[in-house]
């Protein structure tokens, strides 16, 4: 699959270091697939994997963070701007299979893919979880989609004062989706097993190809490596292994 043009509709600050970026044209994506984004010739060498905020037939929406050299260049895009992408890349929450009480739960950025997630659910009721380190975003988006949404920050400024996880109830819910932190999911993978309930988890790496070719983002499983980009990166929660 090769990279494509796309224009920029626009790329804004939501938050502190926390950019939605919407790029004009007809594009494809399901819940928990991604693109690989590239404004930039050659350095850095690798492209960056960014999960599919929403998409619609005139335009898609990605939702990411500054945190190194790419992010920062892609943060300084402007409308009318144009960068290459690639995708959509990877497999999906299945959320046509999924039915009854939906719980979710992310960490930070992890909220990016969720959009599209309770967008797409058609289920008995959804609670949403998100866990901030102090000032929540997308939340207004999110809202009219689930049934009730709790909120934590890490500094007490909203909602909840503490970690996410200390909010969250497995035993409530017939399947969990999670994305976050590897530490946050691999502690709700932990409770869910506690509680007999299926979970999936959307596992984030350092991507080079994001078809599956070079093996950089291979992830730990009971049936050995995987990759993230090709196997992934929706993985159900008892069949991942994260060192954290």
């Amino acid at each position: 699959m090769n990279f494509t043009s796309a224009k920029v509709l626009s790329n804004i600050e939501i938050s502190d270091g926390v950019y939605r970026l919407i790029l004009m044209g007809q594009f494809q994506g399901k819940p928990g697939q991604f693109y690989m984004l590239r404004a930039w010739e050659e350095e850095p060498i690798l492209s960056r994997p960014i999960s599919i905020e929403n998409v619609d037939d005139k335009s898609i929406t990605f939702l990411y963070q500054v945190v190194g050299k790419g992010t920062k260049i892609l943060s300084k895009l402007k409308a009318k701007g144009e960068l290459n992408i690639q995708g959509p890349l990877g497999n999906t929450f299945p959320v046509e299979q999924l039915s009854g009480k939906v719980g979710i739960i992310t960490g930070g950025i992890g909220i990016a893919p969720m959009e599209l997630v309770v967008k797409s659910l058609k289920v008995d009721s959804i609670d949403f979880h998100c866990g901030f380190r102090n000032k929540s975003y997308l939340i207004n988006e999110i809202m009219e989609h689930v049934t009730k949404v709790y909120i934590s920050t890490e500094t007490g400024s909203e909602g909840y004062k503490g970690y996410v996880t200390d909010l969250f109830k497995p035993e409530n819910y017939d399947v969990v989706l999670c994305c976050g932190p590897e530490v946050m999911m691999n502690k709700v993978i932990k409770m869910c097993k506690d509680k007999n309930v299926t979970s999936y988890v959307s596992m984030e790496k350092h991507m080079a190809c994001g078809v599956g070719a070079c093996l950089v983002c291979t992830c730990k499983t009971i049936d050995g490596n995987k990759r993230t980009c090709k196997d992934g990166p929706i993985f159900l929660g008892s069949e991942v292994m994260i060192d954290a």
